[in-house]
Formats: C-alpha cells, structure tokens, sequence
C-alpha cells in the first residue's frame, strides 16, 4: 500500500513539474508589435476596399470596355 501512494505521488509530482517546466518555457510562437499589427489590419482594410469596388464594378458591367461600337472613345 506504501509503494502504490509513493508511486502516484512520484508521478503526479512529475506532471506538475512537467507542467510548470512547459509553462514557464513558453511553447508559443514570439507575438507581433503593436505597429506590425496596425499595419497588418491597414493592409486588410485597403485589400478589403479594393476587392468591394472590383466587384461593385463587375456588378455593374463597368469592369469591361464595351462591345456595342467598333470605334474608340477616348
């Protein structure tokens, strides 16, 4: 009976230790600055606004020259 609750005390002991070893040694990637995700969200937004006009545009036809006349318009 000795042997059994020394052995679990030896193993949870063990994960505590194993535990804390992995927290503390931080198993995570290094995070970005403040200024690398200002311009990470300014990117987003611009590819954003850029891809609502493109389809507002192919929604309306105006992404194509049109076909209705054989002459230029300058």
């Amino acid at each position: 009976m000795k042997n059994t609750s020394v052995f679990i005390c030896k193993v949870m002991l063990g994960t505590v230790l194993c535990a804390l070893v992995l927290w503390l040694s931080g198993c995570r990637q290094p995070g970005e600055t403040v200024a690398e995700g200002h311009r990470r969200h300014l990117r987003n937004v611009r590819i954003n606004q850029q891809e609502l006009v493109e389809d507002i545009d192919k929604a309306m036809l105006a992404d194509e020259p049109s076909r209705l006349t054989d002459k230029r318009i300058p």
